[in-house]
């Protein structure tokens, strides 16, 4: 016969709030969010495809974060999205510099990657990046590879026939 008194209600309770707390811990951990506010500064870049790319996601300069997607929205005149970047201060950036959009691995999550130039200027905030790269559309490259696109649109046309005199 189990023995139930305080003590045995107690060690389950604590064992059940410290599972809720490392589960809390773990959502923050996997959702890209920090406990504290930090300061940091507006960058806009100017891409004609996202992909799979959304608000809070890393902004990487050699694999290392240095920001995230703060905000994404629709240019009404050139149809293009315009993603601001919020950057730590402690990195300024060079005025050349480049931006992509890229996949961890190969279903993994989205993210702005970052090529600084040599320029000896710095971007300042507010600023928009000059050089960028669209996302890749891994299922479309994967339907032109499958099904031999070439890249042109034009038909293909029957190979000429000899005619007989």
């Amino acid at each position: 016969m189990a023995i139930r008194g305080p003590r045995l209600e107690f060690a389950v309770g604590a064992f059940l709030l410290l599972a809720l707390a490392s589960l809390l811990v773990l959502a923050f951990a996997s959702t890209n969010r920090q406990f504290g506010g930090s300061d940091s500064y507006p960058l806009k870049a100017r891409f004609t495809a996202l992909g799979q790319l959304r608000l809070q996601a890393p902004v990487r300069i050699g694999g290392v974060a240095v920001g995230k997607v703060a905000k994404i929205e629709l240019d009404p005149v050139r149809f293009n999205a315009i993603v601001t970047l919020a950057i730590d201060p402690r990195y300024k950036l060079p005025a050349d510099t480049s931006a992509g959009i890229y996949t961890s691995g190969l279903l993994g999550e989205s993210y702005v990657g970052l090529q600084p130039g040599g320029d000896p200027d710095t971007l300042k905030p507010g600023e928009e990046i000059a050089y960028t790269q669209p996302a890749v559309d891994l299922l479309q490259l994967a339907g032109k590879y499958m099904f031999g696109g070439s890249g042109s649109t034009a038909p293909k046309q029957a190979p000429p026939t000899e005619s007989t005199p």
